[in-house]
């Protein structure tokens, strides 16, 4: 006899972004790995000092959308011909920075260099005209924060601190039902940069959910929200047109302070993954779990 969850959802969207802070791809089924999702933020833009970009510094990178193509990672933006990367490929070590953490990466090469230097070069100050592309070493392991984590070591690519981001169909349609009422027009989650969409549950639920379980193919994986999104400026950026609009930020600060992280704006829950390394996540597959109470 199976003793009864509190919360039972599915999974209703999932997403990688292979490039950090480039265009995302919206997938039907995920690999799940230690670190994530498979090929999530596996890939990072940066200066020439080794130190990431991200959409903060050139909204433009909202317009580079990755694909898999025959073994390959294809990069395709307005006006560029397509890059094409193959999935093993690696150069030279490159040592690179992600907020406080320094790791050994992989540089891409001059070809990948010079296609993200053309592209977002233009416009960007002096400093980030010239780029290149590294790629995370499999070898590394990142942690993501003890503190929130409860001790326990979880890892993480090039993701800003944690290898999973959920949050729900709900909580986006409550943004959407906010803007509307405010005479705005609907934004798309993708902003969010999220991972795993939940259905089935109210808005911000996901806010307060213990372990998910989540009834796969070859058995359970589980996964656990430690640490709400604080969000930054990129959820305005506009991912079709890579324009700024504070709409989004302003509106969510109208109901979305969280005093767990003293007053900054969330939205989405960062999680970590406890089981289920090489399992094959789908949309539809049933997600159940407890509420936490803290």
């Amino acid at each position: 006899m199976t003793t009864p969850t509190d919360v039972t959802a599915r999974i209703d969207q999932l997403w990688i972004y292979p490039v950090k802070s480039c265009a995302g791809i919206s997938l039907n089924e995920a690999e799940l790995t230690e670190t994530g999702l498979a090929y999530d933020r596996s890939w990072m833009v940066v200066d020439a000092q080794g130190t990431f970009v991200t959409q903060r510094e050139l909204p433009r990178m909202a317009l580079i959308q990755p694909a898999f193509k025959l073994g390959q990672l294809v990069l395709r933006a307005p006006g560029m011909l397509a890059l094409h990367l193959a999935l093993d490929a690696a150069e030279a070590p490159l040592r690179v920075r992600v907020w406080d953490d320094e790791v050994d990466a992989y540089d891409m090469g001059d070809v990948a260099a010079q296609w993200f230097s053309d592209f977002l070069g233009p416009d960007a100050p002096v400093d980030l005209k010239r780029l290149r592309l590294a790629r995370f070493d499999p070898a590394v392991r990142r942690l993501c924060s003890l503190k929130w984590t409860g001790g326990r070591e979880s890892t993480t690519q090039f993701a800003d601190g944690f290898g999973v981001l959920v949050t729900s169909t709900a909580s986006l349609d409550e943004l959407n039902a906010r803007l509307a009422r405010a005479g705005h027009t609907a934004v798309e989650g993708r902003r969010f940069r999220l991972n795993i969409v939940l259905g089935g549950v109210e808005a911000h639920d996901e806010d307060r959910l213990g372990p998910m379980h989540i009834a796969t193919d070859e058995g359970s994986a589980v996964m656990e929200p430690v640490k709400p999104c604080a969000r930054c400026p990129i959820p305005n950026i506009d991912p079709v047109t890579a324009t700024a609009s504070p709409l989004v930020g302003d509106t969510l600060q109208t109901y979305r302070a969280d005093p767990r992280l003293n007053g900054a704006v969330t939205f989405g829950m960062n999680a970590i993954v406890l089981a289920g390394d090489g399992q094959l996540l789908r949309v539809g597959q049933s997600v159940s779990a407890d509420w936490r109470f803290d």
